[in-house]
């Protein structure tokens, strides 16, 4: 087990490359992306007449600003444990690269940064949403991951809200079509995350983490749990049709895109060992194409 008590030494001598692709790990890219295209479909569903590019950017730069300060504070929150899992163990702060210290300034330095942007660069609206979605992942979500399988849920609120700080920065305001979008990907995270809990519940489990009630010792209740809401997800992408524009090839496309979802969640309840890791890739394929049909058939 993992020294969890001080991370290793920081080395003296580190070449200026390896110290900034560090610090650029420490932002999470990879759920950054995911990130950009929440924030922008949000935008882009909500602006009205020409669209303004500036405004984009400035929305979108100011939620990866703040979206990188909370990843990078949650990593500081959590490196101790980060330590006793294989696939967090190599971090830069539980591999001692980075001190806790440093990635502490690092994460407040970037989140108050994009929050300060967001209220001068966009709108009052969008800042006060970036900030509350900071403090109720760093404060209600990673403190429950500890204590609860229901910190899925929980921190499906906060990861959602982009959309919403993105329909915001276009239209500073929100109407039920933001509430829509925003339950795309609330739903969404469930068979996603889900299905990375029952790859790594070993390695959760060795850290401490309840991803997964303890009841549910052969996974069939999180693999009927993950088909179930996967079902309700897809029933709610079909919902744009009518608040969107009412066409039979987006009702279509975006319905064959939940089959082939679908498919890859049913094939969970074979208990193949590889079966989550198909539905984790098929969920990084199935978003990005609904929030694709959403913004073509905007109205």
């Amino acid at each position: 087990m993992a020294n969890i008590g001080v991370p290793a030494a920081v080395p003296k001598v580190r070449s200026l490359t390896s110290r900034l692709n560090d610090y650029y790990v420490l932002t999470k890219p990879e759920v950054n992306l995911l990130i950009l295209m929440t924030t922008s479909t949000g935008y882009l569903l909500a602006h009205s007449g020409r669209l303004n590019w500036l405004g984009l950017f400035n929305t979108v730069m100011g939620t990866l600003l703040v979206a990188s300060g909370t990843a990078t504070l949650n990593q500081f929150m959590e490196w101790r444990y980060d330590a006793d899992m294989k696939r967090t163990a190599r971090r830069p702060v539980p591999a001692g690269r980075i001190s806790p210290l440093e990635s502490f300034c690092f994460g407040i330095l970037l989140s108050v940064a994009g929050g300060i942007y967001l209220w001068v660069g966009v709108n009052r609206l969008t800042s006060l949403l970036a900030i509350s979605t900071l403090l109720s992942y760093l404060l209600i979500y990673t403190p429950l991951k500890r204590k609860t399988p229901l910190c899925t849920f929980l921190g499906a609120f906060p990861g959602a809200m982009p959309t919403l700080i993105g329909w915001a920065g276009a239209s500073a305001g929100l109407d039920r079509n933001a509430w829509l979008l925003f339950a795309v990907l609330f739903l969404w995270q469930f068979p996603h995350f889900l299905a990375i809990a029952l790859m790594y519940r070993e390695d959760y489990e060795r850290a401490g983490y309840r991803m997964l009630p303890r009841f549910d010792h052969d996974g069939k209740f999180t693999r009927k749990e993950i088909i179930t809401l996967t079902v309700l997800l897809v029933a709610v992408t079909l919902l744009p049709v009518l608040s969107f524009t009412p066409s039979a090839i987006y009702f279509l496309a975006t319905l064959a895109a939940g089959a082939f979802f679908f498919y890859y969640c049913v094939k969970l309840l074979s208990g193949n060992a590889r079966a989550a890791a198909r539905v984790v890739h098929a969920s990084v394929m199935y978003l990005p194409i609904v929030l694709v049909l959403m913004v073509v058939f905007r109205a």
